[in-house]
């Protein structure tokens, strides 16, 4: 079990970037996959971009692959989602989520064991 923190949330413009990181507990993190999700209001959650344990291998959901960027930092047992070129659709709370394997994880989220609280993400236009 990892216990996972999130920061990095805010307000900005659209066409701004934000960086978010997601902080894990623990001495095994490298053994994690890590996710990231988010969720408006009023709709389901939508996977947003995935990487391996060894940050090998990403994957993106279509509405920001090419503005987001997963990676990690196993050092330091973080995870970090690079948002560029945001628009106001991307406002939602975003969470990571980790699940203990080498592959990479997308969907369902069921299939993650771990969550964070979640940090907000608001881009006006």
């Amino acid at each position: 079990q990892v216990q996972l923190v999130e920061s990095g949330g805010g307000l900005v413009q659209a066409g701004g970037s934000l960086r978010l990181s997601c902080a894990a507990s623990g001495r095994t993190f490298s053994r994690y996959a890590m996710g990231w999700f988010r969720q408006a209001p009023a709709k389901e959650r939508e996977f947003v971009a995935a990487i391996t344990s060894s940050g090998g291998f990403t994957y993106y959901a279509d509405s920001v692959k090419g503005r987001f960027t997963i990676s990690r930092d196993n050092a330091n047992n973080t995870v970090y989602l690079q948002m560029n070129s945001l628009k106001p659709e991307d406002t939602a709370i975003y969470s990571c989520a980790a699940r203990q394997t080498s592959f990479v994880v997308s969907w369902p989220p069921s299939l993650y064991d771990n969550w964070g609280q979640g940090t907000q993400v608001t881009v006006s236009s």
